[in-house]
């Protein structure tokens, strides 16, 4: 591929020294992951990969906001309003890159500054080398647009200690980077002050060198990351995220009377759902599947029903196109979501498949 340092380019992907670079660029967007990125990404991803001279891929993003927001759902949401395919090709490409970046050969470092939520979690948690900081506000938010925690989400989530990745999947809460190492997220944490030279220590390992030499310039930079709030709340975490519907959930929220369950509580209150009961059904299969492409697999067929979905035209029209924050969900409480509106996201008949490179 031609590689591009253009500053009017969505996504740019250069050389530094020993490293293949790539930066997003949409920082007036939050750098938002659109399906022309997505596949530029994936095309520097195989350039980087038998280009000998390229020892790393680092992924940074532009601006001082952050990393990546996410998808862009806004065009997503165009796309729906008129029963276009948008969502089906997007999340395929994406789930696929996503899958990529967890079995990429060459190390792989996620500078993850600032804002990293959705979209921008899958290009950066399956790294190898995930580097936060203390301007780290990492988030999997969907259910509060109608959606559910993707691009191997579920994955990550039920990986996490305990019930931390409940909680984070069904309530969208911000980690902060201590959050996020505590919750396997992430690997190392590096003051932004520090992080100009980590790079550039980085830029310089030569094509000998690998994963160890990678982790030892990541050490040498790195701090503590501080305090972990969810790690201050896991007994009660635990404690009351461990069951199997939603209903048991709020019911053991509403019999605590800590602040912690009752502002936990108003968060959920705020959710669909309807994504809410598929959120958690995803997390529990999510635990017992043994690799993060059955996970991205049932994702997609997931993902297909969210595109049809009233909740997420209505989620998105209250979010970010109207901005009235006063989503009407259909069904609007827990007790409206039947069975049968659930097994509608985990139906693959007629559906076609993801199908990953080997498989």
């Amino acid at each position: 591929m031609t590689y591009s340092s253009d500053q009017d380019q969505d996504l740019i992907v250069t050389r530094d020294k020993f490293a293949g670079v790539i930066r997003l660029n949409r920082p007036k967007a939050i750098n938002a992951l659109t399906l022309e990125m997505t596949r530029t990404i994936a095309e520097a991803m195989d350039d980087f990969e038998t280009n000998d001279a390229a020892t790393l891929v680092l992924l940074e993003g532009a601006g001082e906001r952050g990393l990546c927001a996410g998808g862009d759902i806004r065009g997503l949401y165009d796309s729906a309003r008129v029963h276009g395919d948008l969502g089906p090709v997007f999340w395929r490409e994406e789930y696929l890159l996503n899958a990529r970046i967890a079995a990429y050969d060459k190390p792989y470092v996620a500078y993850m500054d600032g804002i990293v939520m959705g979209g921008g979690v899958g290009l950066a948690a399956h790294g190898r080398h995930r580097v936060v900081n203390e301007k780290t506000k990492l988030a999997m938010p969907e259910v509060g647009i109608g959606f559910f925690p993707d691009v191997g989400g579920t994955w990550l989530l039920a990986r996490a200690p305990g019930e931390t990745g409940t909680y984070f999947g069904l309530t969208g809460q911000t980690m902060n980077g201590a959050d996020a190492m505590a919750a396997g997220f992430a690997d190392v944490f590096i003051a932004a002050k520090d992080w100009p030279a980590a790079r550039a220590a980085l830029t310089e390992l030569d094509v000998s060198r690998g994963d160890d030499d990678v982790q030892a310039v990541l050490k040498q930079f790195s701090s503590p990351p501080g305090d972990a709030p969810v790690s201050e709340q896991r007994a009660q975490i635990d404690r009351l995220f461990a069951f199997e519907t939603m209903t048991e959930i709020v019911d053991a929220l509403e019999n605590d009377s800590s602040d912690f369950a009752r502002a936990t509580l108003d968060a959920l209150r705020t959710k669909s759902p309807t994504s809410m009961v598929v959120t958690l059904k995803l997390l529990r299969q999510a635990r017992a599947s043994s690799s993060l492409e059955e996970c991205l697999s049932r994702e997609y067929i997931a993902a297909l029903q969210v595109f049809l979905s009233d909740d997420f035209l209505e989620g998105v029209r209250a979010a970010i196109i109207d901005k009235d924050r006063n989503p009407k969900w259909k069904p609007a409480d827990l007790a409206g979501v039947t069975p049968e509106i659930v097994a509608r996201y985990f139906d693959a008949e007629g559906r076609e498949p993801l199908v990953f490179p080997g498989s």
